[in-house]
């Protein structure tokens, strides 16, 4: 019997880490206009970008709990057991969809990351490697349960306009940020989005500021891995980044993803987050 490590597309892990690991991934739908799409299946960050600059609504969508039965059918089909690690349920109800649908699969467990992005990405990652290591499910799920609160996940957003679209943000305060070139950050605290410190000046001296400010962290980092992942920034700002972190020398390893359509539709292109374990 096998141990079959599995995410919402959410979790912005790059296809490489994701083939590695042979990690399975359940997409998230967009809708733009009246077409809908699967998120990294027939739609990428650029072209949600391209359609949402050209005026079309862009709207996500969670995996539903038919679709989720399908998926845990086709994963279960062979005994097998299923840890499956879903985006925060205070930012999506996938999570109440997959638990759902995991009732008729007793060798599915569901765990609610309480994140997003690579937040999440985190507790997949550390579920493959557990698995790679002949952990049953329970014992992944459990080890999964203690990590995370231990996760520190935010962004760095260059504009509010996408977040004003989406209804996350008034178009005046977008509007005000826009002249008084504030950039933003957004911290995942407790399973919800919260505003923390708003940096002031071009988005690349912003960035440096921020990556400053997430390091300071009480209770100390767990020097395991950090991810540098991103909506359509340019490569210079990315190298920035993996430059500095290398040389504050706290990680054995920097993983670079780019953020999938799902973080890009609510924050746009130039939003960047370091996303890092602490020690307790």
């Amino acid at each position: 019997m096998l141990v079959r490590i599995s995410a919402d597309s959410t979790c912005d892990l790059s296809p490489d880490i994701v083939k590695r690991f042979g990690i399975f991934i359940a997409p998230l739908s967009i809708t733009v206009g009246e077409e809908v799409f699967k998120d990294g299946v027939d739609l990428t960050p650029a072209q949600l970008i391209a359609y949402s600059e050209a005026g079309k609504k862009c709207q996500t969508g969670a995996v539903n709990v038919f679709e989720y039965q399908q998926y845990f059918q086709e994963l279960t089909a062979n005994g097998d057991e299923v840890v499956h690690i879903n985006i925060g349920s205070g930012f999506s109800s996938c999570y109440n969809n997959a638990l759902l649908a995991a009732r008729d699969f007793p060798g599915v467990r569901v765990v609610d990351s309480k994140n997003l992005s690579t937040g999440s990405g985190h507790l997949v990652y550390e579920a493959a490697l557990l698995a790679s290591q002949g952990k049953s499910a329970a014992e992944i799920t459990e080890e999964l349960e203690k990590l995370v609160p231990r996760v520190d996940a935010s962004f760095i957003i260059d504009t509010l306009d996408y977040l004003a679209r989406g209804g996350r943000c008034s178009a005046i305060t977008a509007y005000g940020a826009r002249i008084l070139h504030i950039k933003p950050s957004i911290e995942v605290r407790d399973g919800a989005m919260i505003v923390g410190r708003k940096y002031r000046g071009h988005f690349e001296k912003a960035v440096k500021l921020y990556v400053e400010d997430r390091l300071e962290q009480d209770g100390g980092l767990d020097p395991c891995r950090a991810f540098i992942t991103h909506a359509a920034c340019s490569s210079e700002v990315v190298e920035a980044v993996k430059s500095l972190l290398e040389e504050k020398g706290y990680f054995e390893e920097i993983i670079i993803t780019e953020a999938g359509c799902t973080v890009t539709n609510h924050c746009g292109p130039n939003t960047l987050g370091v996303l890092f374990r602490r020690l307790s």
